[in-house]
C-alpha cells in the first residue's frame, strides 16, 4: 500500500515537471503552470504522508520515497516561482501573445519577442529601483 503510495507521488512529480516543460501557449500556460502546482503538491502529500506511515509503522521507508519527495518539492518551487512570473508579468506576456498571434514570418517574431524583453527589461529596473 506505501509502495504503491510512493509511486503514485513519484508519477505525479514527473507529470508536473513535464507539464511545466510544455508550456506552449503564453495565454493558456498560467492555467498549465497553477495545474502543476496543484499537481506536484499531492505529490509531495502522497511521498510526506508514505514516509511518516511507515515510520508510524515501524517499517522501512518505502523505495524512491525521497525521490519522489525530491521531484515533488522541485515541482512545487518551479511552478510557484512561474506563477509569480505570470503574475509579475502578466500584462506584458498578454501583449506578446497579441503580437504572436498576428506574426506570420520569422521577423515579426523576433520583433516581438524583442518587444517582450524590452517591456520586461523596464518592468524589472523599475521594481529594482
Amino acid at each position: 500500500m506505501l509502495q504503491q503510495r510512493v509511486w503514485a507521488a513519484l508519477m505525479l512529480a514527473v507529470i508536473s515537471l513535464l507539464g511545466m516543460m510544455l508550456i506552449g501557449n503564453v495565454r493558456r500556460g498560467v492555467y498549465v503552470v497553477a495545474v502543476a502546482l496543484v499537481i506536484a503538491a499531492i505529490a509531495l502529500w502522497l511521498s510526506i504522508s508514505a514516509m511518516s506511515r511507515a515510520r508510524r509503522g515501524g517499517t522501512g521507508r518505502p523505495r524512491g520515497a525521497v525521490f519522489a519527495t525530491v521531484l515533488g518539492v522541485a515541482g512545487v518551487l518551479l511552478s510557484a516561482f512561474v506563477l509569480a512570473g505570470f503574475a509579475m508579468f502578466w500584462p506584458q506576456l498578454q501583449q506578446y501573445a497579441n503580437c504572436l498571434s498576428g506574426a506570420n514570418t520569422p521577423s515579426a517574431q523576433q520583433a516581438c519577442q524583442q518587444q517582450l524583453d524590452n517591456s520586461v527589461g523596464n518592468e524589472v529596473g523599475i521594481l529594482g529601483g
